[in-house]
């Protein structure tokens, strides 16, 4: 199935959409596909799901830059998957809204179901947790950032790889809602995929250097679905030595061209991709 939107295009990096009222009970979101998504039309791409804070809620899509996964591609970081950034309205996220987007994206792009991955900070941490929690089977891994839980079990989020990060110094969301979580998946015994790094003396906004760092989607992607059993990164290192290091190399300025449309890639129509695009492309 072919979909057009207004979209903007990061040159060489890839193409991001404007998705708005399409998700029946969903939310609007910023979708971003990478380059390699139009030059092998025949390969499925795994998926990103990005949920922001409190800060940016509202309706109305807000520059791509706000979201930080997307913001880290636009200054460099190479993430070889379809992002989806979600906007919320306002209120905690909602998981059957969240799984609406997934599955209309799973339903019109060249994705990879068995590796899906979520992030989230603050109340996007809280979201990652909630969503996670909700539909386990769906996701490969996750990461919550100074977040918490409202759902009354947590235990589906032992069953996958889950990293979960927390200052100690955060004000804004205190580290006990964290804790909460991993003390819950500790009684159980069902700990044994989770992650958990408390961070000595950071505060609220320290984690959101997580997203900007290549360690961070390196271990994303080293999980599968697939595995089995399912086991869980534990070699790749974030912490406060590492997240100092998130900007490195990266260039803080990005040249954004807007174009009219974007279609997803047929196979045998692979030679001339390249060429069709250029030809359909009309800068505003």
């Amino acid at each position: 199935m072919m979909t057009s939107f207004h979209v903007a295009v990061l040159a060489q990096l890839g193409k991001m959409a404007a998705v708005t009222g399409k998700v029946s009970n969903g939310y609007d979101f910023w979708l971003y596909a990478p380059q390699a998504y139009f030059d092998q039309p025949n390969e499925k791409f795994p998926v990103v799901i990005y949920l922001h804070g409190a800060k940016l809620c509202g309706r109305g899509l807000r520059s791509f830059h706000k979201y930080l996964t997307l913001d880290a591609i636009s200054k460099g970081r190479n993430i070889e998957a379809m992002v989806i950034a979600p906007q919320n309205p306002g209120g905690g996220w909602k998981p059957e809204r969240l799984n609406n987007v997934l599955e209309w994206v799973v339903k019109n792009y060249n994705v990879d179901t068995t590796r899906v991955y979520v992030v989230g900070m603050s109340l996007g941490g809280y979201g990652a947790m909630d969503f996670v929690g909700t539909y386990p089977h769906k996701i490969a891994a996750a990461m919550a950032l100074c977040g918490g839980c409202t759902l009354s079990d947590v235990q589906g989020l032992g069953t996958l790889p889950f990293w979960i990060f927390h200052g100690t110094a955060d004000r804004a969301v205190t580290i006990a809602q964290s804790k909460k979580v991993v003390n819950a998946l500790k009684e159980k015994g069902n700990d044994k995929l989770l992650r958990f790094e408390w961070l000595p003396g950071a505060n609220h906004g320290a984690p959101a250097r997580i997203f900007y760092l290549e360690q961070t989607y390196q271990w994303l992607f080293s999980h599968s679905l697939n595995d089995n059993p399912r086991q869980v990164n534990r070699d790749i290192v974030i912490n406060l030595n590492v997240m100092s290091t998130a900007y490195k190399g990266l260039n803080s300025k990005g040249t954004i061209t807007k174009v009219s449309s974007i279609k997803n890639p047929v196979p045998d129509e692979a030679d001339n991709n390249e060429e069709n695009e250029e030809n359909n492309a009309q800068e505003e």
